[in-house]
């Protein structure tokens, strides 16, 4: 989300302050921009800014909360997208207090499906988990599928950019029956963020994630796809109970090889990986054929990560062969080092061949 604060320029701000004082006319617009833009707000990040506005709006509408959403909720509708998510977080801010309970719910369900709730809601689990996920659960059954993934998406136990649930990532039974409720629902948005949720557990939870899909897997097709994208890190990982419940057998390769070309390049060039597996003879059988770069770090340690090549069901006896070229540029997420980098093909998460490559500075 860093990219994404450059939406918020000087324009946007007077324009939304102008929305504001166009429904609330004692709204100094000018005062307003000039608390929003001034003090360091060019250094501040996507979700500093974000609560700057939020914090700074509060100072410029009614004191008394109430009054102050009534004013949002005449302008909502035209505000929406991501640049939004301060209406949200305006509710976090100001509408934590007990007394103000009632109205921060019905904002946050309003607010959601202009642009997200899923981080604001997340102080309200931490204050009170559990009167806030029976509220999460009665958003799973609701007729907008916006407010559906809140439900789902809201009690991630490590979504991105928001504050850790450390309580669901010890224990995530209270976040199982929200799960449940939506494992079948109609809409892809909805799916997928229950998918990540899944993910989310699998990380510090396997067990539960493995138990999850032994007791609903074969429920439907949407259900299926949510339980086997949900369970992509623990099937990278080669869990062997998520393999054997997935349909991904130990299998014994024949003349499998793989190598890279050239051996020996620099920094931001590029390579080809050639691989070749035999399958023996036999039934067909269900192959996740992976390369898994060990990564040379700055202290000289690696880290490995793996990349598909190719993931079907295939005839015994058959040869999958085929190549791939691997990008050795910097990425914002990935800073390569010089040293030797060792490359293993992967067959269901087992290691069939190895070759290495010397990286060297560009």
């Amino acid at each position: 989300m860093a990219d994404l604060k450059d939406g918020f320029s000087l324009e946007f701000i007077e324009n939304f302050g102008k929305k504001v004082h166009g429904v609330y006319p004692v709204f100094e617009t000018g005062r307003f921009v000039e608390d929003v833009t001034g003090n360091g707000w060019e250094d501040l990040a996507f979700k500093n800014r974000i609560r700057r506005i939020s914090t700074v709006l509060g100072k410029y509408l009614p004191s008394d909360f109430k009054e102050a959403l009534n004013v949002l909720y005449l302008i909502d509708e035209k505000c929406t997208g991501l640049r939004y998510l301060f209406f949200p977080d305006f509710v976090e801010v100001y509408g934590l207090a007990e007394e103000n309970w009632r109205e921060s719910m019905t904002a946050l369900e309003r607010f959601t499906k202009r642009s997200s709730a899923e981080f604001a809601v997340r102080a309200f689990i931490l204050k009170d988990p559990e009167r806030m996920m029976k509220q999460m659960k009665t958003w799973a059954g609701d007729p907008d599928e916006h407010v559906r993934r809140l439900a789902s998406e809201g009690c991630r136990p490590r979504l991105p950019w928001g504050q850790a649930l450390p309580m669901f990532k010890r224990n995530p039974e209270p976040v199982l029956p929200i799960l449940e409720k939506l494992l079948d629902d109609s809409s892809s948005y909805v799916k997928k963020s229950v998918a990540n949720n899944f993910n989310d557990i699998a990380k510090d939870n396997p067990d539960v994630v493995v138990e999850m899909v032994r007791k609903w897997k074969h429920t439907s097709i949407g259900t299926d796809w949510i339980l086997r994208h949900g369970s992509r890190t623990l099937i990278r990982q080669a869990n062997p109970a998520i393999m054997e419940l997935f349909g991904y057998p130990a299998v014994e390769t024949e003349d499998a090889a793989i190598t890279m070309t050239p051996d020996e390049l620099s920094i931001g060039e590029d390579s080809t990986l050639h691989y070749k597996i035999k399958i023996p003879n036999g039934r067909p059988v269900k192959v996740r054929i992976e390369y898994g770069i060990y990564f040379v770090k700055s202290r000289g340690n690696t880290s490995r990560k793996l990349f598909l090549l190719t993931d079907k069901e295939v005839q015994g006896d058959a040869v999958i062969k085929g190549e791939r070229t691997h990008h050795w540029a910097d990425l914002s997420t990935r800073k390569h080092y010089p040293g030797i980098h060792r490359i293993a093909l992967f067959v269901n998460g087992v290691e069939a061949a190895l070759t290495e490559i010397d990286l060297k500075e560009a």
